[in-house]
C-alpha cells in the first residue's frame, strides 16, 4: 500500500512540475516561497494586535512565534527520521524535475518546512482572529496551501511531503490556538 501511494505521489509530483506549468506561474511561485513576499503579512500581523489589543497582542506575538517555532522543529525532525531524498536530488527523478530554484536543500523531503509552518500559522491565526478577521480569516490557509503548492511546482518537495507539512503545522496551530483562547485570548472590542 505504502509503495501504491508513493507511486501516486510521485505521478502527481510529474504533472504539477512537469505539465500543469506557465511562464506566469514560473515567475509568481518561486518568489512566493521567499521571506520577502510573507514576512511583510505577517509583520502587519504582528503591528495590528500589538496596536488594537495592547499586551494582549505581545503574548500573541510570542505564541505566534512558538507556534512557528514548534512547526519547524517538528518539521525537521521528521526531516531526519524519514530521510526521504528531495526530488531535485533524486538521482533518478531529478532528471525529469524542473527546479525553478537556485539551489536545491540538502536536507530531507518529508515534511515540508514551509508547508508546516505556513500551516501552523494560518490555523493559528485562524482560531485566534476570527473575531477581528470574521468571514476572512480562511484566506490564512488559502495563503499556507498556494506556498505549500509553490514547493512542489519549483521542484523541491513531493505532493505528500507538503500535506505531511501541513497535517503537522494545523495540528501545531490548533494546539497553540487553542490554549491562547483558552487563557489570554484577544478580546471582541478593540482598544483605542
Amino acid at each position: 500500500m505504502l509503495e501504491a501511494i508513493l507511486k501516486e505521489d510521485l505521478r502527481l509530483f510529474l504533472h504539477i512540475n512537469g505539465q500543469w506549468y506557465n511562464s506566469v506561474f514560473d515567475v509568481i511561485f518561486p518568489f512566493l516561497r521567499e521571506p520577502m513576499v510573507w514576512a511583510p503579512l505577517y509583520l502587519f500581523l504582528a503591528l495590528f494586535v500589538t496596536i488594537n489589543y495592547g499586551w494582549k497582542g505581545v503574548f500573541w506575538i510570542a505564541f505566534f512565534l512558538i507556534c512557528f517555532a514548534l512547526a519547524d522543529q517538528s518539521s525537521l525532525f521528521l526531516k531526519s527520521a524519514v530521510g526521504r531524498i528531495r526530488p531535485c536530488r533524486d538521482p533518478i527523478i531529478s532528471h525529469y524535475t524542473r527546479v525553478l530554484v537556485v539551489y536545491c536543500p540538502r536536507s530531507g523531503s518529508f515534511t515540508s518546512n514551509h508547508a508546516a509552518n505556513h500551516f501552523a500559522l494560518a490555523t493559528f491565526c485562524f482560531i485566534t482572529l476570527k473575531s477581528s478577521f470574521h468571514r476572512y480569516t480562511w484566506l490564512f490557509f488559502l495563503w499556507a496551501a498556494l506556498i505549500g503548492y509553490a514547493q512542489i511546482y519549483v521542484g523541491v518537495h513531493y505532493p505528500l511531503d507538503v500535506v505531511g507539512g501541513a497535517v503537522v503545522g494545523a495540528l501545531i496551530g490548533m494546539l497553540a490556538g487553542s490554549f491562547f483562547q483558552r487563557r489570554i485570548r484577544l478580546e471582541q472590542q478593540l482598544v483605542s
